[in-house]
């Protein structure tokens, strides 16, 4: 009878440590919101977010306009759900590059050693220099404010910090003692790496890119309120706030709520990404 309460007591508690927090499941919630948002705006949002209406410019929020409209008379609720697909694929786009380019990089010079480790931790040296926002503004300084060299600028600027977390996994999983016993039984360098080094070296890349995603949709967000992204009248969340801060007096919607809409989901990512983190660590979650 004892053990029977051991072991109801020991499954409870598991229970409670793996149930997600209420925090989880609002981050969850939101990712998902966001996610229909990118895949099928029209689900959440139907009107088009770029038809005006000036006479009915800075309505406040309503049950017709539930954020309210902007100075000529937009929609900004639907703006901000199209305006998903935007920031979401720059940050997808951008993380994509800096996962590729990252991993790449960091297998290259975990596996060579010598010269190329050098030459390839001296250009992470050089890059991590920078914070990733203020390299990728003068990367976009150089090739001009767009769409493709916003993606391609916060790219590079994160490139750092998946390559040296792949270089550091690299180097461990090479000295381990399966891949020196799979050595031993004569098994090519090309199968070595395939079977054993690349799986083991690139564990915890989905888990960076999670959280890296977060962001690049605050730096894809932050870029474009500079006018380095997209460009109005595109609704763009960062484009949002620029067009709306010079309403802040009279119609606060207009800027403040796209900014609620850009924070809610760099927060939500994020922690969803640091649980999965958490529990690839081996570490409670909750």
């Amino acid at each position: 009878m004892i053990a029977l309460d051991t072991r109801v007591g020991r499954a409870l508690s598991t229970a409670r440590v793996s149930a997600p927090s209420p925090g989880v499941a609002l981050a969850a919630l939101i990712v998902v919101l966001v996610a229909v948002a990118v895949i099928s705006p029209a689900v959440l949002a139907g009107a088009d977010p770029l038809a005006a209406d000036p006479l009915a410019a800075q309505l406040p929020p309503s049950p017709r306009h539930w954020f309210g409209t902007d100075h000529l008379g937009r929609d900004v609720f639907t703006r901000v759900v199209h305006g998903a697909r935007y920031s979401l694929s720059i940050g997808v786009c951008s993380v994509a590059i800096a996962v590729v380019a990252g991993t790449a990089l960091g297998v290259l010079s975990g596996l060579a050693r010598g010269p190329v480790d050098e030459v390839v931790t001296r250009f992470l040296d050089v890059v991590s220099a920078f914070p990733d926002l203020l390299l990728a503004l003068v990367l976009i300084s150089f090739t001009g404010p767009g769409t493709t060299d916003l993606v391609c600028a916060l790219g590079v600027a994160s490139i750092p910090r998946f390559a040296r977390v792949v270089r550091a996994q690299t180097l461990v999983v090479q000295e381990s003692g399966y891949v020196e016993q799979a050595r031993t039984f004569g098994l090519s360098r090309a199968r070595l790496v395939g079977r054993h080094v690349l799986p083991h070296a690139v564990a915890q890349v989905p888990i960076l890119a999670t959280i890296g995603l977060g962001t690049a949709v605050l730096g894809a967000a932050g870029l474009s309120f500079l006018g380095m992204g997209p460009q109005p009248p595109e609704p763009e969340w960062g484009a949002m706030l620029a067009e709306g801060r010079n309403y802040l007096r009279n119609a606060w919607w207009i800027a403040v709520l796209p900014g609620v809409a850009v924070t809610a989901t760099v927060v939500a990512v994020s922690a969803l990404g640091r649980r999965w983190q958490r529990y690839y660590d081996g570490r409670p979650v909750g």
